[in-house]
């Protein structure tokens, strides 16, 4: 079996792709080669066995598509994306990005007859806007109010018609936001969900844009390949013709986040974030969605995490090396 990592550089691309070199399968199927992909040298995972393949390119320029596909991968993890804040400000870019980009893999796979692979596309929570429920239902219609929105919302039409039409077999996961992201904050209006944790947990500062009361929709990293381990080989006839879904998380208030902090670090790690008001993230954030009901998701054997405390001893134990209750007892 080979698999195909689009945005193989990226966190979510790059765990995913150690977790598949360390066990030798995705999903309890055996994987001989991986092909990794993405605008930067995935570095750290080309070190790994099984590696065949990894080259720097750009899904939306003219034959890097056909190339992906070239060894005709049975899996397709699609996670190469213009995240929301710089697809907002840079709209030419984000559609070229996310839009034509995902439309080059599906035409390449379509031009191979008898090729008919598992694509699993990542979206997001923001092909739904305000205004909407408390709680969004699974069959709550799409309503993007940004261009990235837009742009996952037109990527998982294209999925559903190109899985009808019997050409891929597509799994859309909208993946809540993941946190905690290690590393630096990256140019999602989303970062800052990260950073007000990850900052003081390295005893660094941290700046908090938006007011405590803003809701959002939280899992992990672990949980994030998670989600793509079981798409890989779960069985999709129960799909229909509606393939894309949100993935189960926790709904939490920035507040609640911090409460979070201070139960697992302390008081001192609280004190180092500091309320910094930017009305662009705040409006950006505003729109998004807080809460999901995500039975169907669930029903087909989806997991996440089950408190924002456990996202942040997850942190802890993947990122730092620290087990549960340690930082607590310092």
């Amino acid at each position: 079996m080979r698999v195909a990592i689009i945005g193989a550089a990226g966190m979510i691309g790059r765990k995913l792709a150690e977790r598949i070199a360390t066990t030798g399968q995705i999903g309890g199927q055996r994987v001989d080669a991986m092909t990794l992909i993405d605008v930067i040298l995935p570095e750290v995972a080309i070190d790994f066995a099984g590696v065949r393949d990894a080259f720097v390119a750009d899904l939306a320029e003219p034959g890097v598509a056909t190339r992906v596909i070239s060894e005709r991968p049975e899996f397709i993890v699609h996670l190469a994306a213009i995240v929301s804040g710089e697809a907002e400000a840079n709209m030419a870019k984000g559609y070229r990005v996310n839009l034509e980009g995902t439309h080059a893999l599906l035409q390449a796979i379509a031009a191979v007859d008898g090729y008919h692979p598992r694509v699993i596309y990542a979206s997001s929570l923001v092909v739904f806007g305000a205004p909407f429920p408390a709680q969004i239902p699974d069959d709550y219609h799409l309503t993007p109010l940004t261009s990235y929105g837009t742009q996952k919302a037109m990527g998982e039409l294209l999925l559903n018609d190109y899985s009808r039409r019997a050409i891929v077999d597509g799994i859309g996961i909208r993946f809540p936001t993941i946190c905690i992201r290690p590393g630096k904050p990256n140019k999602a209006a989303s970062s800052f969900f990260s950073s007000i944790l990850r900052e003081p947990l390295n005893g660094e500062k941290a700046i908090l844009p938006v007011a405590k009361d803003v809701r959002h929709w939280f899992a992990s990293p672990r949980a994030a390949v998670t989600y793509i381990e079981h798409a890989a080989t779960m069985d999709t006839s129960h799909l229909g013709g509606q393939r894309c879904m949100t993935m189960p998380g926790v709904s939490a208030t920035v507040g609640e986040q911090i409460e979070a902090l201070r139960l697992v670090a302390g008081d001192g790690a609280v004190a180092l974030i500091s309320q910094v008001p930017d009305a662009n993230i705040a409006s950006i954030v505003a729109g998004w969605p807080r809460n999901f009901d995500t039975v169907r998701a669930l029903r087909l054997g989806f997991r996440a995490e089950k408190s924002f405390q456990e996202i942040i001893e997850i942190y802890l134990e993947d990122e730092m090396g620290e087990h549960v209750g340690q930082r607590a007892l310092r």
